[in-house]
């Protein structure tokens, strides 16, 4: 078969103009960039709000393993077949990093014969949305510094900096530096470091915020120091608010591209789930919804994270009502799960399936806490036996979860044709949708919630430094928000090497930050760290371009 960028260079794109014209917008509704991709102009939103939501389906997955689940390609395939039964259909969808671009996934876009396109630009730049927060992040973090060196006419500690300078490569060297050296003219000498920048508070806004003046008050509520006497400083007061936002004036627009078969998708924002919120923007949501039937939308990872994230942050902050929830598995993964290394994963084990389905039942009864269905997909290999697919089939049905074969990689939305019919099927039920926890209870005790109910832990245990930190933040009002949980997305523990369904486990919170501009605290778990590395053979190595423009590798 043919690779994922080769399949997308043969794909037959219709101009996004077309594509826009099918949901109602017109070419004064956009704002293109070339032929196939566009942004959707904000004022298009005041005659669309008042139009009715279509559903929502949410589209999340077991924990991650190297054999593969296949997320966004089953998002994307179930788009494509929702479309082919003659549904309206949005697709909403994150962008892709260029982070795990180049270091261990390639690329983001789907695969197979369930991909958006063009794909080689939603991976590599898009429409610069990435470039946007990285610029206001960094302009921030060069304002505070220079107020330090100019005089420090907001008595900042150099010692109490939280604000940290992103980029959106995978660099391991950068992750603690110290910054000012080489004298008086260079600033003040001080720790520091690098996230990468899907994990900046400013990916969050704008993930988060509903319109540019609600991106404005957000920016505002920045946190990036405190003072000698331990006052919070804010971008507002270092009066960046203004230059800030003027750098997201084109990123907060939503872009809109197609699948390989013509479905609508608005690809947008793009926190990762394990050490961010890990959704995809409000805004977008919220337009394909208008302009849908279905919209069908991605959390990051496994659902203990992106769909956790989902439930009980964004669709708290946005308002929206989920009507169903597909976790996507493969029998090659749950066999992981189960014992099974990659290298033996071919031939039928009915033993490590039983012991790895553990995984997958724990993400169906946590969905099911929030009161909603739950439909699971099997993304099909063909290694896959009649033995082990009803196993799974069975197993699933006993928890109350319907199971659908998904062969969207091989056959795009004819192969997810039974997983489309079961989704349609679980948006009749009545659900009875709930977030876990009350965001005005104490910070310990909605992490315990997620930390016992979610991913199954035992306990919770906090450094000395994360039990101040949980003080002061009370102390300053900070704490009656939600919890956004940094933990690896390998397991339901926060040790990546627990597979399968663990138990008895503690959940160590090792900092907690305050993103009071995103209006979550984020608390990091375990090993989990905001700046990956590049792997021993990073992506990079395989790709390349030739003179006509060809690229080769990147997936």
């Amino acid at each position: 078969m043919k690779s994922d960028v080769e399949i997308a260079q043969a794909a037959q794109m219709k101009p996004v103009v077309q594509v826009a014209a099918e949901m109602g917008l017109t070419e004064d509704d956009l704002e293109l960039y070339g032929k196939y991709k566009a942004k959707v102009a904000l004022p298009a939103w005041e005659r669309l709000k008042t139009q009715p939501d279509g559903k929502l389906v949410l589209v999340t997955a077991i924990n991650p393993t190297p054999a593969g689940e296949g997320k966004t390609t089953t998002t994307v395939g179930l788009g494509d077949a929702l479309r082919k039964m003659g549904k309206k259909v949005a697709i909403a969808l994150r962008e892709p990093s260029l982070g795990p671009c180049f270091g261990l996934k390639g690329g983001a876009a789907g695969g197979g014969y369930a991909q958006v396109v063009p794909m080689e630009d939603i991976n590599l730049h898009f429409t610069g949305d990435f470039h946007a927060i990285t610029s206001a992040h960094n302009l921030l973090a060069a304002m505070l510094d220079n107020h330090i060196h100019q005089g420090n006419d907001l008595g900042i500690d150099p010692r109490r900096i939280t604000w940290r300078r992103v980029m959106d490569l995978n660099e391991r060297a950068l992750r603690n530096i110290v910054c000012g050296l080489g004298g008086k003219i260079n600033g003040v000498p001080r720790e520091s470091g690098f996230d990468i920048t899907v994990a900046s508070e400013m990916m969050a806004i704008l993930c988060l915020a509903g319109d540019l003046e609600d991106m404005k008050e957000r920016i505002g509520r920045i946190i990036v120091a405190y003072t000698y006497d331990n006052r919070p400083v804010t971008a507002n007061d270092l009066k960046a608010t203004g230059a800030l936002t003027l750098l997201f004036k084109d990123a907060i627009k939503p872009n809109l591209v197609q699948t390989l078969e013509n479905t609508p998708a608005f690809v947008h924002g793009g926190p990762f789930a394990n050490i961010a919120h890990g959704c995809n923007s409000v805004m977008a949501t919220k337009f394909a919804l208008k302009m849908a039937d279905v919209c069908v939308t991605e959390a990051g990872f496994g659902a203990d994270l992106g769909a956790e994230k989902f439930l009980n942050i964004k669709c708290r902050f946005a308002g929206l009502r989920p009507a169903a929830v597909v976790i996507v598995a493969t029998v090659r993964a749950l066999k992981m799960h189960g014992g099974v290394p990659k290298t033996e994963l071919v031939g039928e084990n009915m033993t490590a399936l039983g012991a790895g389905l553990a995984n997958l039942e724990k993400h169906i009864e946590n969905i099911q806490k929030f009161g909603l269905p739950a439909v699971v997909a099997i993304n099909a290999f063909p290694t896959d036996t009649a033995a082990e697919l009803e196993f799974v089939r069975e197993r699933c049905n006993t928890l109350g979860a319907e199971v659908a074969l998904s062969e969207v990689w091989a056959k795009g939305g004819e192969g997810g044709r039974e997983l489309a019919e079961k989704v349609l099927a679980a948006c009749e039920k009545k659900n009875t949708f709930q977030q876990l926890y009350d965001v005005k209870a104490p910070i310990k005790e909605k992490i315990a919630v997620i930390a016992k109910q979610v991913y199954g832990a035992a306990d919770v245990a906090y450094t000395p430094a994360v039990e101040k930190t949980i003080a002061e933040l009370t102390a300053l009002g900070f704490d009656k928000t939600p919890i956004c949980m940094a933990k690896t997305q390998y397991s339901l523990s926060d040790d990546a090497s627990k597979l399968g369904r663990p138990d008895g486990f503690t959940v160590t919170v090792k900092e907690l930050r305050v993103a009071a501009g995103a209006g979550f605290l984020v608390a990091l778990t375990g090993e989990i760290m905001t700046m990956p590395g590049l792997p021993k053979r990073p992506a990079a190595e395989k790709m390349d371009i030739d003179n006509s423009g060809k690229i080769i590798g990147l997936f």
